[in-house]
């Protein structure tokens, strides 16, 4: 069996064509015919008030904490579970990130513990879909109700992916997904915010649009435009949104495709799991998943550690994830883990990713599965 990669981006058909389309268009910088075809499949589809391209999520995360009106003193709870750019875009800002403990069923923030961590100076909630599952989106909607906190979804990598009847990104005052090659729909780099509340469109226009009212300006509603407010220039190039927007003509495939192979593994390893050798990511009933992530946990680190060692040498490249936050640098720097730590660093211990994605065929699937049957025999 040849080398099995942890991803390879996929590259669906009209990627080319629409990229020889903008260039004969001579308009690179962004906002041209694609960006906008983009923005309106984004609301079309998902039900947003609006709906902007950017750069990358992390700067989508950028955008957000601005409009949260975040400021020193300040502080944001999250997991500590999740990429450096969920917190980063709040310390930016001079917050302090404040994490609390996650489900070791989902690996998504507890939402029972985010209440207990709320003080005076609570301001945001950043609930992480792990995997493109939900966290449990209604409780965590109430607690931020009833204390008047700004939402801001961490939908990185829940594209397409439902809470009930909402998409991911869709349910928060705004949501953030990625772009990046690594994921489900990508354009090698890039982003979206997902704006949900109508009295902040304008000023997210703003934010991204090197900071002036230029958006206002092209649609004749000035008749100059001028620097406004505080932010930088978020715009994707043209050239990405061209690129992203054949991914996302094909999306409703691309995930089918990804579910389809996250089920084989979960069939495969139907008697690993049943036995309890294996844990794999638990689906909540009221949770549509996209298929981004196929992972197991094992016993332990030093277990973990084996296999991985064991799989390279079968040329299968599965790989762990984040390193919890709070045990990082800047996380003591700029955080604190409120409560105590259960889950999130032992089960980040423990989880591995297998290799998914869309050209990944059958026989390969069954190949991972084989070996990781083959390791446990041993």
């Amino acid at each position: 069996m040849k080398k099995i990669p942890f991803n390879k981006p996929v590259v669906f058909g009209n990627e080319i064509q629409n990229l020889k389309k903008t260039i004969e268009n001579i308009k690179f910088s962004g906002d041209g015919e694609f960006s906008k075809k983009c923005h309106e499949w984004f609301k079309e589809s998902f039900d947003c008030q609006k709906a902007l391209l950017t750069t990358s999520c992390s700067h989508a995360l950028d955008m957000s904490a601005i409009l949260s009106t975040i400021k020193p003193g300040d502080e944001v709870i999250m997991p500590s579970f999740t990429f450096v750019s969920t917190a980063n875009s709040f310390a930016l800002r001079g917050a302090k990130i404040v994490f609390v403990d996650i489900r070791p069923d989902t690996m998504n923030i507890d939402e029972n513990l985010i209440e207990s961590a709320i003080n005076e100076n609570t301001k945001v909630i950043v609930p992480v879909h792990y995997a493109g599952v939900s966290c449990e989106m209604k409780t965590i909607m109430n607690v931020a109700k009833k204390n008047n906190l700004f939402v801001v979804e961490d939908a990185a990598q829940g594209i397409l992916s439902k809470y009930k009847d909402k998409y991911l990104g869709t349910i928060g005052d705004v949501g953030c997904i990625s772009f990046h090659e690594t994921k489900n729909i990508q354009c090698g780099e890039g982003g979206a915010i997902l704006i949900n509340n109508e009295v902040l469109i304008e000023r997210a226009e703003i934010i991204r649009e090197k900071v002036t009212n230029r958006s206002k300006f092209f649609r004749g509603e000035i008749d100059k435009y001028t620097w406004v407010d505080i932010g930088s220039s978020f715009l994707l190039s043209e050239l990405n949104a061209a690129f992203l927007y054949a991914q996302l003509m094909a999306a409703e495939k691309i995930i089918g495709r990804r579910i389809t192979i996250y089920n084989r593994y979960k069939k495969n390893l139907k008697n690993l799991i049943e036995k309890g050798i294996v844990e794999v990511q638990n689906i909540p009933k009221d949770c549509l998943h996209n298929g981004h992530i196929f992972y197991i946990k094992v016993k332990n680190l030093k277990e973990r550690t084996k296999l991985v060692e064991f799989l390279k040498k079968e040329q299968i490249y599965a790989i762990f994830h984040y390193i919890p936050l709070h045990s990082s640098k800047a996380g003591k720097k700029f955080g604190e883990f409120f409560g105590e730590d259960i889950y999130t660093t032992k089960e980040s211990e423990r989880l591995l990713r297998l290799p998914l994605f869309f050209a990944m065929t059958n026989d390969e699937v069954d190949y991972v599965s084989q070996k990781i049957i083959d390791f446990y025999k041993r």
